[in-house]
């Protein structure tokens, strides 16, 4: 539900609200707030809440250093794990300088200005994310152990399957919280889930992502567990990633997800650093279903695209690249801009590789282009691009690339 801000102060007032979570996120995607009593709330929306920036990574340093969040009252929702009486609720801030102007690093306003961009253009996107987390156990002191909750395997059921009552409470919490998660399994790894979403608007998305690992970290030490989204965190097992599913359309009208493919693959190498953002990244690319070439097929898990076998409104384009070190706002708005470019220059069609990339014959591969293999290299992608420094605020690419 899209609520106005008087909506929002009648909303607190009826529900015994007593606490507002203005929530943002760095330019690594970390979720970052500062909790205000809801009398506050007017001055937040009129005149905003200041906050020191220069303790904030990738943000600013000691000078001019005040910054002010702003809520976007669209984006209220309660935290149903909070007391009932004296309830707490959150919504997601824009950021803004003392002068009233948009601070460059604020990457919920990059993608909106994405959006922006793409509607100018007739188009519009729609995504949804598939994002893998392990579950591990937790020692007496409630200390995060490496060992696995369970050793169940791909798409296992209990009893072998421990984390079925965690994943159930994680969706059940989201659906309350006007989130849709569409499915959720047992992943290969041993205590590695998946949850997937149904598909939103890029803002939308975006702000459910945030919010899905907020959630699962939170359930999972309810439970006295620790959720890990990190890309590797069992060297002998499979990685976790950040699927992102994509569709667009032009003038209202469906599009077909091979019209997205030219753009993605010319600019994927670019964006590599905003899309897998730590050295763990790289331990994953390329092994257990991760894709290591830039690449494109129908349905094959071993390419870095691939269109899964659906229809109508389903219809979609899956990125498997990405991991959970994402920024999903900068990572979906580096999608658009990227699909965009592809569809305003004409770029051919790649030939599809219909073959598994994972085992193939290394002659077979040749032709194709490698992934950016460590993050090193991934920083000097981004830093060489002239599409990045067309799309990003030099602060942002700073934060990554220096």
């Amino acid at each position: 539900m899209k609520y106005t801000p008087e909506e929002v102060l009648l909303y607190l007032k009826e529900e015994d609200v007593k606490f507002v979570r203005m929530s943002f996120c760095d330019p690594f995607g970390r979720q970052k707030n500062v909790a205000i009593m809801a009398d506050e709330l007017p001055r937040a929306f009129e005149y905003g809440i200041g906050f020191d920036a220069s303790a904030i990574d990738g943000f600013n340093g000691e000078v001019r250093s005040d910054l002010f969040l702003q809520p976007d009252p669209s984006t209220l929702v309660e935290l149903p794990w909070r007391p009932q009486h004296g309830r707490v609720c959150l919504m997601f801030c824009n950021i803004f300088r003392p002068d009233g102007s948009p601070f460059p690093s604020d990457t919920r306003r990059i993608l909106a200005q994405a959006v922006q961009c793409a509607e100018k253009m007739g188009y519009s996107f729609a995504f949804g994310t598939e994002m893998e987390f392990y579950l591990f156990k937790t020692d007496e002191t409630g200390n995060r152990t490496m060992e696995p909750l369970d050793q169940a395997g791909y798409m296992d059921i209990a009893p072998d399957d421990r984390g079925e009552n965690v994943r159930r409470e994680i969706c059940l919490t989201l659906e309350r919280m006007g989130m849709h998660p569409e499915a959720s399994h047992h992943e290969s790894g041993p205590g590695q889930n998946e949850i997937d979403f149904r598909y939103a608007d890029p803002i939308s998305a975006a702000d459910n992502a945030v919010l899905f690992r907020s959630v699962v970290k939170t359930i999972a030490s309810l439970n006295g567990l620790w959720a890990d989204f990190s890309p590797r965190p069992l060297s002998d097992f499979d990685g976790s990633g950040m699927h992102i599913n994509i569709s667009a359309r032009k003038d209202g009208r469906e599009m077909s997800p091979l019209a997205l493919v030219p753009g993605l693959t010319d600019k994927i190498c670019e964006m590599t650093v905003f899309l897998n953002a730590a050295e763990n990244s790289y331990a994953r690319l390329g092994r257990d279903k991760a894709p290591a070439y830039v690449t494109w097929s129908e349905e094959n898990r071993s390419q870095l695209i691939r269109i899964p076998a659906s229809a109508g409104e389903y219809r979609r384009l899956e990125l498997r690249s990405p991991d959970s070190t994402a920024n999903p706002y900068l990572a979906f708005a580096l999608i658009i801009h990227a699909c965009l470019e592809g569809i305003s220059e004409g770029l051919p069609l790649p030939e599809a590789a219909d073959f598994n990339t994972l085992h193939a014959a290394a002659q077979l591969l040749q032709p194709y282009r490698k992934l950016p293999a460590s993050l090193a290299e991934a920083r000097s992608a981004a830093a060489e691009s002239s599409f990045i420094r067309a799309v990003l605020p030099e602060e942002v690419i700073s934060a990554y690339c220096v």
